[in-house]
């Protein structure tokens, strides 16, 4: 009986996600057929993970980072589903697939997930999907050219975007005032202030103010 690679893809553009199942289940594998599961956005993918706990019903899944729209002020994104994956079902790989290919942001998730591959969205082609399945199965992990340039860059980088780095973006977007930090984030008021300045020289916005640093962050895919 042939085997069966069965993919989780978790993103919040339903068309987007119904093309990687075409291509996938239409093409011809030396050793196995695939079947792909569509979650659409960041509930139904949660919801498909914790249900799949202590198995291996997905031997990948698929994770886009941007899972809620902007006007919906959620913080979680691909990333924490990544780590839930990590969590729940160790077995299965996780790979992500993104149009964000800027190497803090690789970094970050490299550095909280250590996923099987990642892809950037403009260099996805039917072939470029196919060549995932069969590397992530059998050798990863798998990268697309940009994003191994991205992850290549994090190798001389001493600047790192951690958690509560992006919880600091996540409150300016919402309006958080600095001094106000402290009670959702545990860290102290100077330190707070500290990776704020960080964050700015680093993001090429060191002079200017904090909506130059939000619009730079969620250009980075950290918003």
């Amino acid at each position: 009986m042939e085997e069966v690679v069965t993919i989780l893809t978790v993103d919040d553009h339903k068309m987007t996600a119904l093309g990687y199942k075409y291509i996938l289940e239409d093409a011809v594998f030396d050793d196995f057929s695939v079947r792909v599961e569509v979650a659409n956005g960041y509930l139904e993918g949660e919801k498909r993970i914790k249900d799949a706990e202590g198995t291996k019903r997905y031997d990948i899944i698929l994770l886009d980072i941007q899972l809620f729209p902007a006007e919906a002020k959620d913080q979680r994104t691909g990333q924490d589903l990544g780590k839930l994956a990590r969590k729940l079902v160790p077995e299965s790989k996780v790979v992500f697939m993104s149009s964000f290919s800027d190497s803090y942001r690789i970094n970050s998730i490299c550095q909280a997930v250590n996923p099987d591959g990642y892809l950037v969205k403009s260099e996805i082609d039917e072939l470029s999907l196919i060549d995932m399945v069969k590397t992530v199965i059998s050798k990863p992990p798998y990268y697309t050219h940009l994003a191994l340039v991205a992850a290549r860059k994090n190798i001389a980088q001493t600047f790192k975007v951690d958690e509560h780095d992006q919880a600091i973006l996540y409150q300016l977007s919402i309006g958080t005032k600095t001094k106000d930090m402290t009670s959702v984030i545990p860290l102290s008021q100077a330190t707070i202030d500290n990776r704020k300045r960080a964050l700015k020289l680093n993001f090429g916005v060191p002079d200017k103010n904090d909506l130059a640093l939000i619009e730079e962050a969620r250009n980075r895919g950290f918003i």
